[in-house]
C-alpha cells in the first residue's frame, strides 16, 4: 500500500486537474439534433443553451406536441453529448495519474 503522502499528493493533483476540466468544459458547446438536424439545440458544458434551430418543416401548429418532443430529445442529445466528453477527460486524467480506469472520483 502506498503511503498516505503519495495518496495525498496524488488526490490534489486530480482535483487540480478536475477542476481545469471543469472550467474547460463551461466553455465547450455541444450541439444535439433531432429529426435528421430538423431541430437543433447547442449547450455549453455548464448546460446553459446558447442556440436553438428549429427547420420549418417540423413546424405544424396542429401538432406542437411532437415539436416539443423534438427539442427535448436534441436537448437530451446535447447533454449527453457533454456527460460523454466529461467522461472521456476525467478517463484521460485518471489514465495520465496512473489510476485504474474504474476508479471512481469523488468530485
Amino acid at each position: 500500500m502506498k503511503n498516505i503522502g503519495e495518496l495525498m499528493k496524488k488526490a490534489q493533483q486530480v482535483q487540480s486537474q478536475v477542476n481545469i476540466l471543469q472550467t474547460k468544459m463551461e466553455k465547450q458547446e455541444f450541439t444535439g439534433t433531432a429529426a435528421n438536424g430538423a431541430v437543433a439545440v447547442t449547450l455549453t458544458g455548464k448546460g446553459l443553451a446558447v442556440n436553438v434551430k428549429i427547420d420549418p418543416s417540423v413546424v405544424d401548429p396542429a401538432d406542437i406536441e411532437t415539436l416539443e418532443d423534438l427539442v427535448q430529445v436534441a436537448i437530451n442529445a446535447a447533454r449527453n453529448a457533454s456527460e460523454e466528453a466529461m467522461a472521456a477527460e476525467m478517463e484521460k486524467i485518471q489514465h495520465a495519474l496512473g489510476l485504474p480506469a474504474n476508479f471512481k472520483l469523488p468530485f
